[in-house]
């Protein structure tokens, strides 16, 4: 289907959704080959979007996962500490 494409090189993502059973701990592994894949080629942050309107199935660990590392892909924030109070 879309195995070998910018968006999953690998077909990492494609093939987690039809693992059946599959944990997620399991998912987070695979989440994270799937990152370090892209990394070089473009920004992982745009890219889970990408994945979750392709195959973002409510219930799957996988989607869990995805929704996870987007919104850890936000930008940091200040957390307080002295700076912050003065």
């Amino acid at each position: 289907m879309r195995k070998g494409d910018e968006i999953d090189p690998k077909g990492l993502m494609e093939d987690a959704y039809r693992i059946d059973g599959i944990s997620e701990p399991e998912c987070r592994s695979i989440f994270l080959d799937w990152a370090l894949s892209v990394q070089a080629t473009g920004d992982v942050a745009e890219l889970i979007p990408v994945l979750l309107e392709r195959h973002g199935t409510e219930g799957h660990p996988m989607t869990e996962v995805l929704r996870e590392g987007l919104a850890q892909a936000a930008p940091p924030r200040r957390r307080g500490g002295r700076r912050g109070r003065v």
